[in-house]
């Protein structure tokens, strides 16, 4: 294919471009390198089409300019930014989880902007702990004798092994072995944690004498994990943490429960069935017990380790607990969505996962048809229905779960459905939504209703062209 040299020397040059007025204008708002690096790379685009035989490549310098200017924009933005979840996935992983309370925010606000008590006892005037500003409302809230928090549940767990029972046997059931996200596994954690894996019963049955039969003078600890991201169905057995407490007591050995995902209230009082709660765990004598921030619990991501005092103290002096620690705007979000759980109503009323996950659908109907009403005012390139749908928790916790919602369904006929769940990722601020049974679904459970015009904006824009 022969290049037409005469079209790639009408590219402009850098100096060229520098010198336009929406240029000089849009330089006034980023570095001199960005706008230098964005015009560069623009015109390298410019001459690789050419060159590949892309037709009807402008040259125009308002266009080129219009080139610059978005990559400025995108540039400029930032990567990890707010979008829109409208999927009905209330803990979405990829979303970062669990939205945080205004308590929580206004928190984080104030310790980010001053100096503050992360390791300071106003008290004595002297060093403190980092840990006291949890570690006593989390025991208050579970009846824990003791607490501690770090960055996540996998550290926790991780800690929680080599505290416990470095070089020795742990004995935890083969059908509880599970991955979490990004593949970490439990025997990957053990092994790492300098724990011995012993796996006892088979993947769907385990029995109560798997654990008693495999007890020896090396036994450090028994492990029960939560299965919280996936089920088994069918002709399955396992044993309860109950009776898993009952052997370890008459073994002289602790029990250690990886929750998991750490509900603090009884959901099933809002229709959420199969999920354990911290405090009602607790009860049962289990030694050491763990689960994670940024799940059922509502608040950002962390590791929270609770139970018997004897052992919190050795994890707190492992070395690996400094590897494993929480900053102080963690810290200041923690303690804020604890202090919600000192009232559960408090909680379930202040706490974004939680209404989202009790919000039934009579609840959600009201602002189901505010959206359709705003989107069904003279609708152009689309249809819209209110209708009802189904989503989920997330986040891996209750999979077998699904949550009747409330959904505004959307059709097109300018734009395809996949070319608009595009559209709307690249918009300022992006639009998450999902596409089932030829329909654009957005879910109203996750939506904020201050994002509804912008919802509604956006739409119309994109589905007129």
């Amino acid at each position: 294919m022969s290049v037409n040299t005469a079209y790639l020397r009408k590219i402009p040059k850098i100096d060229e471009v520098l010198k336009q007025p929406s240029i000089e204008e849009a330089g006034r708002n980023c570095s001199h390198s960005i706008l230098v690096e964005s015009i560069r790379e623009t015109l390298d685009g410019l001459r690789q089409r050419i060159l590949g035989g892309y037709e009807s490549v402008s040259l125009e310098m308002a266009d080129i300019c219009k080139e610059v200017q978005a990559l400025i924009t995108k540039k400029n933005t930032m990567h990890l930014r707010p979008v829109i979840n409208a999927t009905g996935i209330i803990l979405h992983t990829n979303l970062g989880r669990a939205k945080l309370s205004d308590r929580a925010v206004e928190a984080i606000k104030s310790v980010a902007q001053d100096y503050n008590t992360l390791e300071y006892n106003l008290e004595k005037g002297a060093r403190g702990s980092r840990y006291d500003h949890v570690e006593d409302l989390i025991a208050k809230i579970t009846g824990a004798e003791d607490a501690i928090a770090v960055n996540n549940n996998a550290a926790a767990v991780m800690l929680i092994l080599s505290t416990m029972a470095k070089g020795k046997e742990v004995i935890v059931s083969r059908g509880e072995l599970v991955e979490i996200g990004g593949a970490f596994r439990v025997p990957d954690i053990m092994a790492q944690s300098g724990g011995i894996l012993v796996e006892v019963g088979t993947t769907n049955k385990t029995h109560y004498s798997d654990y008693v039969n495999n007890i020896t003078e090396q036994t450090g600890a028994l492990l029960k994990v939560h299965t919280s991201n996936f089920k088994i169905m069918g002709f399955s057995e396992e044993v309860t943490l109950e009776e898993m407490v009952e052997i370890g007591h008459a073994k002289g050995l602790p029990v250690i429960y990886d929750l998991g995902s750490g509900a603090m209230v009884r959901l099933e009082n809002y229709g959420i069935q199969d999920e354990p709660n911290v405090i009602d765990t607790m009860k049962t004598g289990v030694d050491i017990l763990s689960f994670s921030g940024d799940k059922l619990l509502g608040g950002p991501q962390a590791g929270i380790i609770i139970g018997k005092r004897e052992w919190i103290e050795k994890m707190k002096k492992n070395p690996l607990t400094r590897a494993f620690r929480i900053d102080k705007l963690t810290l200041a979000a923690l303690e804020a969505t604890l202090r919600d759980y000192l009232d559960p109503e408090v909680a379930i009323k202040s706490i974004p996962t939680l209404q989202m996950m009790c919000a039934t659908k009579e609840d959600l109907l009201p602002k189901g048809q505010k959206l359709f009403d705003l989107l069904n005012k003279d609708p152009q390139g689309y249809t819209v229905e209110l209708t009802e749908d189904f989503g989920q928790i997330g986040g891996g916790s209750v999979p077998t779960q699904m949550i009747p919602s409330i959904v505004v369904a959307l059709k097109t006929t300018n734009i395809s459905l996949d070319k608009l769940e595009e559209e709307l990722r690249k918009v300022s601020l992006p639009i998450i939504a999902r596409i089932s049974k030829e329909r654009m679904l957005f879910d109203v459970r996750t939506i904020e209703e201050h994002h509804f015009d912008y919802i509604n904006e956006t739409l119309r824009q994109l589905c007129a062209k």
